[in-house]
């Protein structure tokens, strides 16, 4: 223990000295949590939308009213050709266009049926299908509200109609900052331990302090724990940081057990270190570990499901996404902070990060080559 006890006054002090580890572990964390969380947003708004109206009649302008006060959209063009209307895809103006055909109120009343015409830019796929769902959606009702006006009203409905009432367990409100803060603060304390545990080791490497800590009788366990126990601590400050920020910034207090969060995080810490040693003990320069660790940590994210859903990615992904730490950290943020999880719902995530934990571990020690 007093072997330990010097290499983490050693590390502590090495730490310290830098002030460029201070500055990510207390700046980076508060920035990217105020940012982040503003600009990852799943509900599409502001569709740049370009109408030809052939009709010009009073139906037609009830229909492009109801779409304009949708809120999702933004009405860039409304021309007289469709050719003109094409343009504007063609030149980004507009993400969608719509085209009401001539005769469109005389149709709808004589004939009772009409066809419009929805082009959709699908250079981005996620605004396209937003954005056409969202416009057809929107023609639905419309053409729903249309009919009952038009059908003459009797005691028994001609209609069969379907009511159905929304209730959003959970989130309520829909707000995605409750949904996204979360996941955010769990890729930041994956990134920030990863990165400064990978690039421990190298930097002994690169500095040759490590062959002088070589011919020493210290112990690889010490080494490594030397090496771990700073940046667990330091992980468990920017966790901190994070849940303190989500409750005074965007009101977000956890409904379950702070202390299960801790409990989780403490273990989550121990996987994602080992992970990091790991690679450094498998480089020689700060560079190597750096490319290294952002090669997987990308893989991380990508595929953890904060941005894509699990239950939507193939097969085969769903089967690298069960090697993948993040996954289980940002599915234990949600149940825990939005549904308020007890360990019994979560027993299986500890399960699997602390198997994460003891192998990675114990690899990178394992790996970690001592001679004397």
């Amino acid at each position: 223990m007093r072997t330990l006890k010097f290499l983490l006054q050693k590390e502590f002090r090495q730490i310290f000295r830098d002030k460029t580890i201070i500055a990510i572990i207390l700046v980076m964390p508060t920035i990217q949590l105020l940012i982040l969380p503003l600009a990852a947003n799943y509900e599409i708004k502001n569709i740049n939308l370009s109408i030809t109206d052939h009709d010009r009649s009073a139906y037609s302008s009830q229909l492009i009213s109801k779409i304009t006060a949708s809120g999702y959209f933004k009405l860039t063009g409304y021309n007289d050709s469709f050719k003109e209307s094409l343009e504007n895809i063609e030149s980004e103006k507009a993400d969608l266009t719509l085209e009401i055909p001539a005769n469109f109120e005389r149709n709808l009343i004589r004939e009772e049926e009409q066809k419009v015409f929805l082009a959709v830019n699908a250079i981005n796929g996620v605004k396209a299908n937003l954005g056409g769902a969202y416009l057809s959606t929107i023609i639905r009702n419309y053409n729903q509200d249309l009919r009952m006006e038009l059908i003459p009203q009797t005691k028994i409905n001609p209609l069969p109609v379907i009511q159905t009432t929304n209730s959003n367990w959970y989130n309520t409100l829909l707000n995605y900052n409750l949904f996204m803060v979360p996941g955010i603060l769990a890729i930041l304390v994956t990134m920030i331990a990863g990165f400064l545990s990978a690039l421990n080791i190298v930097k002994e490497k690169e500095m040759g302090t490590i062959e002088q800590i070589n011919v020493t009788p210290i112990k690889k366990i010490h080494f490594i724990l030397g090496k771990l126990i700073p940046f667990w601590i330091m992980g468990i400050i920017v966790f901190s940081i994070g849940l303190t920020l989500s409750r005074v910034i965007y009101g977000i207090v956890p409904l379950g057990s702070i202390p299960l969060l801790y409990g989780f995080i403490a273990i989550y810490l121990l996987a994602v270190l080992g992970f990091g040693l790991l690679i450094s003990t498998y480089c020689d320069t700060q560079q190597q570990a750096m490319f290294i660790a952002f090669f997987f940590v990308m893989i991380f994210v990508l595929m953890g499901g904060l941005f894509t859903s699990i239950d939507s990615m193939p097969e085969w992904a769903k089967t690298v996404s069960r090697f993948n730490p993040m996954r289980y950290l940002i599915e234990v943020m949600r149940m825990v902070i939005l549904k308020g999880s007890n360990f019994k719902d979560i027993r299986f995530h500890f399960l699997i990060i602390a198997i994460f934990a003891v192998v990675l571990n114990a690899w990178a020690l394992w790996n970690y080559r001592k001679t004397s």
